[in-house]
């Protein structure tokens, strides 16, 4: 692909995204889970054994890791005791970027410019976790994928290919994949005990998705981060206005009620739709208004202040 504009307006800013390695470093309060993967990482499982953090003492039993024994322990007691360890378990995360045409929408900001940023700041905060960071990213005619890897280079590849595909959005091409087939494809990418983060204005969300939804939940913990604009939840005051889709202009009429309330319906629907399936997967869901900041959102939700108080609940 031909260089990027790094200021285009429409194109996610690759400077930015690297920049949201500082702040995402705040964010070390993502969602825990049990532990699957006999891996060390920076999370604790339920699991004993081997590990980082010493965790009790209890009698020898045949079979210990002598390495393991509590001398002080034993020598207190006269009977040999053996240190309990609380296993470190990884936790990869993967972020699903949804870079197809609907993206390319905003009043604001571009939806499409939002996601590839939050995108960004999730794979930099799960990697200043110490976790196995990735993604895959969907645009309009084709996808890529890096696996999560405990690297800045596996992130910079990934924020790299968010700011490609921002930038093919310009090129107004119909979309060949539905959600429903973003989501089935990202299951042959999801390995057991990964946090998946789902950067979507999830418009074409149906019950072909919900399948594949609940089989992702099985093996991941999901989260839904819902980008939006103002524009989508009603439409602007009654005129006529030029809308325009980057190759094509049009005049849309707002003066018909009955078409605003078609409108605004439509995304209360999907809004309530998105909330319901939230709850029945214990899943995340995050809402971004194009307007919005993106760290302060995610700093709400995964901050330390916010981590602080769950814990002194």
């Amino acid at each position: 692909m031909n260089q990027v504009d790094d200021n285009h307006p429409a194109i996610a800013n690759l400077g930015d995204m690297v920049k949201l390695r500082y702040g995402a470093r705040e964010l070390t309060g993502f969602p825990k889970i049990q532990a699957r993967q006999m891996l060390a990482g920076g999370h604790k499982s339920r699991f004993r054994g081997r590990g980082m953090d010493f965790d009790s003492v209890r009698i020898y039993q045949p079979g210990d890791d002598v390495r393991s024994i509590d001398w002080r322990v034993t020598a207190r007691t006269q009977t040999p005791h053996t240190k309990i360890f609380s296993e470190e378990r990884e936790r990869p995360i993967l972020v699903i970027s949804d870079l197809r045409s609907s993206m390319f929408f905003g009043s604001q900001r571009l939806k499409s410019v939002v996601a590839c940023e939050i995108s960004a700041a999730l794979a930099w905060a799960g990697l200043a976790a110490n976790d196995r960071a990735g993604g895959l990213v969907f645009g309009a005619q084709q996808q890529t994928d890096v696996k999560p890897r405990r690297s800045h280079h596996a992130v910079l590849q990934y924020i790299h290919n968010l700011q490609e595909f921002s930038a093919k959005l310009l090129e107004s091409e119909p979309d060949r994949f539905s959600l429903a087939e973003v989501l089935e494809e990202s299951r042959r990418f999801i390995m057991p005990g990964s946090t998946v983060f789902i950067v979507s204005d999830f418009h074409d969300l149906n019950d072909s998705c919900e399948r594949h939804l609940f089989e992702l939940s099985r093996h991941a913990n999901l989260n839904f981060c819902h980008v939006f604009d103002s524009i989508e939840t009603q439409l602007p005051p009654p005129s006529l206005y030029a809308v325009t889709d980057g190759q094509q202009q049009t005049m849309l009429d707002t003066s018909s009620q009955k078409l605003r309330q078609r409108y605004a319906d439509a995304f209360i629907q999907r809004g309530q739709m998105l909330r319901k399936l939230s709850e029945q997967l214990s899943a995340g869901l995050l809402p971004f208004d194009t307007s919005d900041n993106v760290m302060s959102v995610l700093a709400r939700a995964y901050g330390k202040r916010r981590s602080s108080r769950r814990s002194a609940k």
